[in-house]
């Protein structure tokens, strides 16, 4: 071991070292913490922008997915020849495009006018001024399930993820590397650890970004909010969506600023090479022809690839990843969605509880993993068994989410007829009926109002609402011949503004919900870590880094650009914003999240098989041949020659393997 005291010139070279190690260190980490807070508030802002821009789910999946395909467009490039450049400002670089690519997801905003609620209460500075909600004439807006965009400022989103992953390509690779080529051995695993956790941190801040954006109306600098007659908990609420991009824009731009500052390059750590060996020799090393030549013998790519693909278990571990990350991207990327619309919360409250709770339960998995598998020392069989058994236990406790099911919402001629009975006897669902008959209402138009029998309504025309009185959220709708034809009270009966509240055991189901929510995604996650590790350790150590890339490539491809798509494309058949077909939105969004886990379960099985044949395999080489390299060393250290003779020998060979 070589010691340099600090006063030396060694010394000063050492400190130097790891000042600026550390200080790039700090400058990744937060670079992290951005992009994760970026990229999570953009989850947290599908229902907004699906209400804003009018668009279906499907095309909001196309939105999410769009920062993996940018990724993928420049990542090979970038990893390739950003390493031979200089590393921290590429890396800038890289900041300052997903900082643009932030703003310009905030651009529509700006240049797409003021959101139009689709109501029948009309804006009014008396309070005391009358109108009737039943129209003369049926000029109506044509608005429905699914509407068609009557603007594309979606793609200015759209384009803007692009550029962010095309921006946080170089982060992670160059930045990793930069680290691990120049921090000392001993401290770049804590320096690494401590990007990770940095990194899950992110998402906590922002879905908490994106609950208190979504408290705030959209248009509220320019909307006298005493007009808005809708409150953060309606289905046509759109909270200022845009506001958070700037605020993560703005974060992501600062992050870009140390890098510009830092170093290409830095003298590399004594431990990096052979103490045996002057910087003069391992130069020599380094450049001799011997090690040229012996460069210019590394296997070819594609013999390579099939040794990969020809390991078995390799390929059954891919296949399950694909399935269990294309059903987790699909559950947490609709997830806040699932929770507005099927239990009636808000926007805001379902980023608040995804920030607050879910994410900081999934990370603390992932530690607890870690920290199990160090404790009892898992190898390979103990790591598969221990990730399959959290994830079938998680598994079996997220099928309880079936029967947490909230009753469809009372909604006359959809759910109950217009004289409160639930089902429809002898006749078809109908929006209209006697009551209503003499207005002229619209089928298309979703304005709910609330009876005072507790039934909902969807327009106050089709409520049979004669008058009203009062401005915005106060106002009143009087005479409604519908709220009286299912109430036996006489006299004036009336209707307010918005959805009537759910059901009390709808209320009441919503926490065991969540705690249940919480408990499997801490479960899941618990075999996070060892899953990752049983792809390490069941790889040749020459095939490692390209199994990584192909398991990393193959994840985004495979399963963070088409599971946001596909799964919107099907929640979209069951007309979510609507909001009243509760019992089709809780079998298609929790049976295709857990059908895609039970087809890799069942690919699970096979993979222990093969996994097991290949333990005794690797077991039984050892045994016959552990004793012979055993002998190979003894007579390599006896036989070795120095680093000062002309020819490198094994003990200066930066590339000699280490069977694991």
């Amino acid at each position: 071991m070589v010691i340099h005291r600090v006063g030396t010139p060694e010394g000063s070279i050492t400190a130097r070292r790891e000042q600026v190690a550390s200080m790039f260190l700090a400058a990744l980490s937060y670079a992290y913490f951005a992009k994760a807070l970026s990229g999570s508030y953009m989850k947290s802002t599908i229902t907004q922008l699906e209400r804003r821009f009018d668009i279906p789910s499907y095309l909001i999946g196309i939105i999410d997915g769009s920062f993996e395909i940018g990724n993928l467009l420049v990542i090979a490039f970038v990893s390739y020849f950003g390493a031979k450049l200089h590393r921290p400002k590429i890396i800038a670089v890289g900041c300052l495009l997903m900082s643009f690519g932030t703003f310009l997801m905030a651009m529509p905003h700006f240049i797409i006018g003021r959101y139009k609620i689709e109501t029948s209460v009309r804006p009014s500075v008396n309070s005391t001024s009358n109108f009737s909600p039943c129209p003369e004439s049926s000029a109506w807006p044509t608005v429905g399930c699914e509407r068609e965009s009557s603007v594309s400022m979606w793609i200015y989103v759209f384009l803007g993820n692009v550029l962010r992953g095309i921006g946080e390509s170089p982060v992670q690779p160059l930045g990793i590397s930069y680290i691990d080529d120049y921090a000392q051995s001993e401290n770049a695993a804590l320096y690494i650890g401590c990007i990770q956790t940095i990194s899950v941190i992110g998402p906590v801040f922002g879905y908490l970004l994106g609950s208190l954006c979504a408290k705030i109306y959209v248009d509220f600098e320019y909307v006298d909010m005493e007009t808005v007659t809708i409150s953060p908990g309606d289905a046509r609420w759109v909270g200022a969506w845009w506001l958070g991009y700037l605020i993560a824009g703005t974060v992501t731009l600062i992050s870009a600023i140390p890098f510009w500052f830092l170093p290409k390059s830095l003298p590399m750590p004594v431990d990096k090479h052979d103490t045996s060996c002057t910087p003069e020799q391992t130069r020599f090393i380094q450049d001799s022809p011997t090690m040229e030549h012996k460069f210019g013998q590394e296997k070819p790519f594609v013999p390579t690839l099939k040794s990969l693909f020809g390991n078995p278990v390799y390929v059954i571990y891919l296949c399950v990843t694909i399935l269990q990350f294309n059903s987790l991207i699909g559950m947490v990327t609709y997830k806040p969605k699932y929770i507005e619309q099927h239990y009636g919360q808000s926007a805001s409250k379902a980023n608040l509880l995804m920030g607050g709770i879910n994410i900081p339960a999934v990370a603390l998995g992932m530690f607890s993993g870690g920290v199990v598998m160090k404790k009892y020392k898992l190898g390979i069989m103990g790591a598969a068994k221990f990730a399959f058994g959290t994830s079938l236990l998680g598994f079996f406790l997220s099928l309880f989410f079936f029967a947490m099911g909230c009753e469809n919402s009372t909604v006359a001629g959809i759910t109950v007829s217009y004289s409160g009975y639930e089902g429809f006897a002898s006749q078809e669902p109908s929006l209209f009926s006697d009551c209503n008959s003499g207005c002229l209402c619209s089928r298309k138009e979703w304005d709910p109002v609330c009876g005072e029998n507790g039934i909902t309504y969807v327009s106050p025309c089709l409520a049979g609402c004669v008058s009203s009185s009062g401005s915005g959220k106060n106002t009143v709708f009087d005479s409604c011949r519908c709220v009286a034809l299912s109430d036996t009270r006489s006299g004036n009966l009336t209707a307010t503004p918005g959805q009537c509240p759910r059901r009390d055991s709808c209320d009441r189901i919503f926490p065991y919900f969540m705690v249940l929510s919480v408990l499997s995604s801490f479960i899941i996650s618990l075999g996070g870590t060892p899953g990752f590790m049983l792809l390490v350790r069941c790889m040749k150590p020459e095939l490692k880094p390209l199994a990584l890339g192909i398991h990393t490539l193959a994840t985004r491809t495979l399963a963070g650009i088409p599971a946001p798509i596909y799964f919107g494309a099907i929640i979209d058949t069951t007309c979510l914003n609507w909001g009243y077909k509760t019992g089709i939105a809780l079998i298609v969004y929790l049976g295709l999240t857990l059908g895609l886990r039970t087809v890799s379960f069942l690919l699970c099985i096979l993979g222990f098989a093969l996994l097991k044949r290949h333990v005794k395999r690797e077991e039984k080489y050892s045994r016959t041949n552990g004793s012979a390299e055993l002998e190979l060393l003894r007579k390599e250290e006896n036989g070795s020659v120095h680093c000062e003779q002309f020819v490198p020998t094994s003990d200066c060979n930066h590339d000699r393997e280490t069977r694991l």
